[in-house]
């Protein structure tokens, strides 16, 4: 580990595969070497991680002297149950080494040799109940947990009803595709939803996620869990309906699609000769961000997949963090990394994705296309939340792209519709504000503004881009430009900023009251202001409130 990759470790602070322990203020060898085997088996039941001794809690090196680095790991060995091997490294840093210790999951379940199983949830190591072992996952050689065997799995862990089902749908979906026309157990071993194991078929995870019963998904991965729930009031506390699914990804993402679109209200929009219908939630959108959780989750986390509709947005929470270095600035260019391949690849086969890693894409290019609030990724330690918005809150736009793809003869990329977006709300940006907004470098963005220059929708003035006096016009046609979001916009974030300078903080019911707006309004305008880096949101629900940024409370 170079000293660089320390530092930014030490920046971090804990985290799922990350723990700091003190060696100084520890009494003895024997202290020590019970705080390792703890927090070592606690990664092992996970995804595995790295404990650095000689660290405090808050990412202070204070070093290690006397110890013995074998001495160490062979008390770690005869403290567990298997037995645990680990890696010891010496990181000789200016204020102190540092012991760096090592453990990688291998499917196996590990305790202590006192019968303590602890298991890794976010910072913290949490008791594993047998409760939770009942199944046991096969690392096979594979890093793709949806390709693991599950031990213990047969044939009858298979719902023929389930089966049936998928391959109609492959018949109906892919009608060029021959699978539905195999045996059963051709059809699931062409899937790699079973394998042989000692002569006996066994079941893969990403199979019993398709084709598995109810009971036997209970059984060996009852964290595969979709909980739905609907809230009356954005407001409330308390949900008024609840839904519990623990079945294959096809029928849950059936049952919760269904379950929204049957509480969507469609509004109608004018757009010359013809009407266009947009729903509060588009469907595709609702299926790509449901699809995106099954698909990306962590299967080793015990967190359920919580979809929660509320009057006004809806949020779904994913365990786990983002796969690999994703963040929120680079989902939507980032290549995809589909933390359970197989899962994804028979999405794809299905027809149920054109393509893996496009979700995301779709998500935005329909909320952006029917002017609806960017969708907004926010990340926990334990879980990623997807918010997105029911409101049509800038139909001009909606009519104005509508319009422009019907002249052009063709659909707007994702990346120029964000761009189109972005200049209307900011009449006038840089190239590299532009680029970093579209999630893109510097020379993609300036050719895609070159192309819509070309068509008269973009014009350069100096070095910032804006909307052309064409774009301009046409959308001045549908709405007073006194009206403007952005003018709208910078109006209320002056008095939101006003009002701060003499009070603590402010919340949504004041935002509306000092701007006029609608609840969506001010909490569109409160988040575009979090984004800017200007206010800070703190509390959550009922406690939420805004303050500046850089204030005593920050």
């Amino acid at each position: 580990m170079t000293m660089h990759e320390l530092q930014k470790i030490l920046r971090d602070g804990e985290s799922e595969t990350v723990e700091f322990k003190s060696w100084i203020h520890t009494t003895n060898q024997r202290e020590r070497a019970i705080l390792a085997t703890d927090e070592l088996v606690a990664f092992a039941n996970a995804k595995g991680g790295t404990l650095f001794f000689g660290v405090e809690d808050d990412g202070v090196i204070t070093g290690c002297y006397n110890y013995d680095t074998q001495k160490l790991i062979e008390a770690i060995y005869e403290r567990t149950h298997p037995h645990l091997f680990s890696d010891i490294e010496i990181l000789h840093h200016p204020d102190g080494d540092i012991l760096a210790i090592r453990v990688q999951p291998d499917g196996k379940i590990y305790a202590t040799s006192q019968g303590k199983c602890l298991k890794r949830l976010g910072k913290n190591s949490k008791p594993f109940y047998p409760s939770e072992m009942s199944h046991v996952y096969s690392i096979h050689q594979t890093p793709d947990f949806s390709r693991r065997i599950i031990l213990g799995s047969s044939i009858d862990d298979i719902d023929p009803v389930f089966l049936l089902s998928l391959k109609e749908k492959i018949q109906s979906r892919s009608p060029e595709s021959t699978l539905s026309e195999l045996t059963d157990s051709d059809f699931l071993e062409n899937l790699e939803f079973i394998r042989k194991e000692n002569e006996q078929y066994v079941l893969t995870i990403a199979g019993l996620l398709f084709v598995g019963k109810e009971s036997s998904i209970r059984k060996f991965l009852p964290q595969a869990e979709v909980i739905y729930l609907h809230y009356s009031s954005e407001d409330s506390l308390e949900y008024d309906a609840r839904m519990d699914l623990t079945l294959p990804i096809p029928i849950v993402l059936d049952r919760i699609t269904e379950y929204i679109s049957s509480k969507n209200s469609i509004s109608n929009l004018q757009v010359g000769l013809f009407r266009l219908e947009i729903n509060d939630f588009p469907l595709r959108v609702i299926q790509e961000a449901i699809l995106n959780a099954l698909t990306h989750r962590d299967y080793q986390s015990a967190g359920a997949i919580y979809v929660k509709q509320f009057p006004d947005y809806l949020q779904i929470d994913n365990p786990g963090s983002f796969p690999e270095d994703i963040t929120p600035e680079n989902i939507i260019t980032h290549p995809s990394v589909p933390r359970n391949r197989l899962i994804a690849e028979t999405l794809q086969r299905l027809k149920y994705v054109q393509r893996t890693g496009q979700g995301v894409d779709i998500i935005y290019r329909d909320t952006i296309s029917f002017g609806k609030p960017y969708p907004e990724y926010r990340i926990s330690d334990q879980s990623v939340s997807l918010i997105i918005s029911n409101t049509t809150e800038d139909v001009d736009f909606v009519r104005f792209i509508v319009n422009e793809q019907e002249r052009r003869h063709k659909i707007f990329s994702l990346m120029e519709l964000m761009v189109l977006r972005f200049l209307k709300d900011y009449p006038r940006a840089l190239i590299g504000k532009i680029a970093k907004h579209i999630q893109e470098s510097t020379e993609i963005a300036r050719k895609c503004c070159k192309q819509l220059r070309s068509e008269n929708l973009l014009e350069l003035s100096g070095r910032e881009y804006r909307l052309s006096a064409k774009s301009y016009e046409l959308l001045k046609n549908t709405i007073a430009y006194a009206r403007n979001p952005s003018i709208q916009y910078l109006k209320a974030r002056q008095m939101i900023l006003t009002f701060l300078g003499k009070n603590p903080f402010i919340t949504n019911e004041q935002t509306r009251e000092l701007c006029g707006f609608t609840r969506t309004q001010a909490r569109t305008t409160l988040q575009k202001m979090c984004k800017e880096g200007t206010i800070v949101l703190t509390g959550a629900r009922r406690s939420s409130k805004y303050i500046l940024f850089g204030s005593d409370r920050t």
